[in-house]
């Protein structure tokens, strides 16, 4: 029982840094975007989700960084997005450049309505649980394949974080995965060889 509950463990820690590091590169320049993507948030505050992905994107930011909050509103509440950048200005004290995108109802227009906004960087990070950000990589690559070259890794997967609950996020991701092609949810040839040159 115990060999088989450390095997699930660390399966779900497999999985999820696997698809941390798929449909990334190096890239190059300083000029940042960390888009941080919102999840259902009816309440009047930043629920927990909301408020581990705004840690996340401040500890993914580096110099000459703008933070994006990416989010509307759930219902008749106020958008993820401002509620998001209310936690970090608020209560985490975050004082960098923080944009909002506040009219998305899905990941794809997440996406969508962030593209104007990452037009100038040199290196884009997006920040979730590791198959909600893969899931918006891989439609920043269907919609702006230019500006997917320009995609980093952000700091969203930390071994041990959330370690209990990352096998039920691993079986959730491979079901809200399913729409991606092969090639889409991996590590490519290419990105394997330029790790191994780090």
């Amino acid at each position: 029982m115990l060999i088989a509950g450390a095997v699930v463990l660390g399966w779900g820690e497999w999985v999820n840094w696997r698809w941390s590091r798929a449909l990334v590169a190096n890239g190059e320049g300083s000029a940042e975007a960390v888009v941080v993507l919102g999840y259902r948030n009816p309440q009047p505050t930043a629920n927990f989700i909301n408020r581990w992905r705004v840690r996340a994107g401040i500890r993914s930011v580096a110099t000459d960084t703008r933070l994006i909050f990416s989010g509307g509103a759930t219902g008749s509440g106020a958008a993820e997005a401002r509620l998001m950048a209310d936690y970090a200005k608020s209560v985490l004290g975050f004082d960098g450049a923080v944009l909002l995108e506040d009219q998305s109802a899905t990941t794809w227009e997440n996406i969508t309505n962030v593209i104007p906004l990452l037009e100038d960087v040199d290196r884009i990070k997006i920040v979730s649980q590791p198959a909600h950000a893969l899931k918006a990589r891989a439609y920043l690559r269907r919609q702006r394949p230019d500006l997917a070259e320009r995609l980093v890794r952000a700091d969203d997967y930390r071994p041990g974080e959330w370690t209990v609950v990352k096998p039920l996020l691993a079986l959730y991701g491979l079901w809200t995965l399913r729409g991606l092609k092969a090639d889409e949810r991996r590590i490519s040839r290419r990105q394997q060889r330029s790790r191994r040159l780090r």
